[in-house]
């Protein structure tokens, strides 16, 4: 279809799945309308289950017309579109599928779930001795140790993540009770910004640490280390994190960022 000085294409890629595309350089309105008629128009009498675009990472209002009209961000392919200077961009990939709806508000937060930011959350658990000593993971991917716990699954409470972690690292059940800290932490070994909830452990005796049995996969070995020592073990950001816990007082809840309180 053609509006104005640009024009809307439909590529047939067989097994019912279609892939638009547009030339010119139009505004972003006619843009969001020609792209909704085409979608339309493709999934109703192209009969198509699916339909795809594409849209450079630089060009935002591209990628904001997609977006209003129905389609939604799939994933990027990392530096493959070649600018006019010869520099690489990402290319941003969308897609609608005939089942997806484009009207009302449970289309436009289906829509907007698929762009905006996601932050990884990680739940962790704060098991002491009657001597205030941490026990700590060493863990087979990093040279620094943890806290039991770890990334909290999709549609997984935080309180039931950091328990499921546990049985499947620990191999044992342990009750993991309110929430001690809240921080957030910068990007870290490649991983990009998280949000960290450090949960009550509540005491350990020797009898429960006999139970517990590294999986050997994740988890090598682990052990209960005072606050002193475990500044040689674990990252700076952990051990201002162990030492706010360590002198929180009873029911305090503190939210820090990077490990340090605020307010």
């Amino acid at each position: 279809m053609t509006e104005g000085e640009f024009t809307v294409s439909l590529h047939a890629l067989g097994d019912g799945i279609g892939e638009l595309s547009w030339t010119g350089s139009p505004q972003p309105e006619a843009l969001t309308r020609a792209l909704s008629h085409a979608g339309d128009e493709a999934i109703l009498a192209e009969e198509l289950r699916r339909i795809e675009a594409q849209a450079p990472g630089q060009d935002r209002a591209a990628r904001h017309a997609l977006l209003r009209s129905g389609f939604r961000q799939e994933g990027v392919r990392r530096q493959a579109h070649v600018r006019d200077d010869g520099s690489f961009d990402d290319i941003v990939c969308y897609a609608r599928l005939a089942s997806d709806r484009t009207a009302g508000p449970d289309a436009f937060t289906a829509v907007m779930n698929s762009a905006l930011p996601r932050k990884r959350l990680i739940a962790h658990v704060a098991i002491r001795d009657d001597q205030g000593r941490f026990l700590l993971c060493r863990t087979s991917f990093k040279a620094d140790w943890e806290l039991p716990g770890g990334i909290v699954e999709v549609n997984e409470t935080p309180r039931a993540g950091a328990a499921r972690e546990i049985v499947e690292e620990l191999g044992v059940d342990w009750p993991v009770g309110r929430l001690l800290l809240a921080d957030w932490m910068p990007p870290y070994l490649g991983w990009e910004d998280a949000l960290e909830l450090i949960f009550d452990g509540g005491t350990i005796a020797d009898d429960d640490l006999a139970r517990i049995t590294p999986d050997g996969r994740e988890i090598i070995e682990v052990d209960l280390v005072d606050l002193e020592a475990a500044g040689e073990l674990v990252t700076p950001l952990s051990h201002r994190r162990l030492t706010t816990i360590a002198g929180l007082a009873p029911d305090a809840v503190v939210h820090s960022e990077d490990g340090r309180p605020v307010g």
